[in-house]
């Protein structure tokens, strides 16, 4: 074997023993807005119940954007824990409803529904 030949085979060697982890698909354009939209979904669930509201509205409508996407199970487990985030975030601030938690609720409801917008006038057929 030459010097070259003995070269690419330790350099085949050392890929092939640190494991070359496949190429990762490229994200799509609107994934990070679903992320969002999935947080505030998870936001107002928990604000809109403590503020009154009762029922599963917003959860409802979390699974019903999971089942439009048919993510596959790591994309599927991003929106649950997007959708959880944003439930979390507030339950450490608010154990009751106050004009700031009334306030959030109509920004995030807002946020929402530009989100919403934008996704589909963006991305849609």
């Amino acid at each position: 074997m030459t010097r070259t030949s003995l070269f690419l085979a330790a350099c085949l060697a050392a890929a092939t023993a640190v494991g070359v982890q496949p190429a990762l698909a490229a994200e799509s354009p609107f994934e990070p807005g679903l992320m969002r939209l999935a947080e505030v979904l998870g936001s107002l669930h928990f604000l809109r119940n403590l503020c009154g509201e009762k029922g599963d509205q917003w959860r409802t409508d979390m699974e019903k954007l999971i089942d439009s996407e048919n993510p596959d199970p790591e994309r599927r487990a991003r929106f649950i824990a997007s959708f959880n985030r944003g439930y979390r975030s507030f339950g450490g601030t608010y154990t009751q409803c106050t004009p700031s938690a009334t306030e959030a609720i109509s920004r995030y409801m807002k946020e929402g529904e530009t989100l919403s917008r934008d996704i589909a006038s963006r991305y849609g057929n």
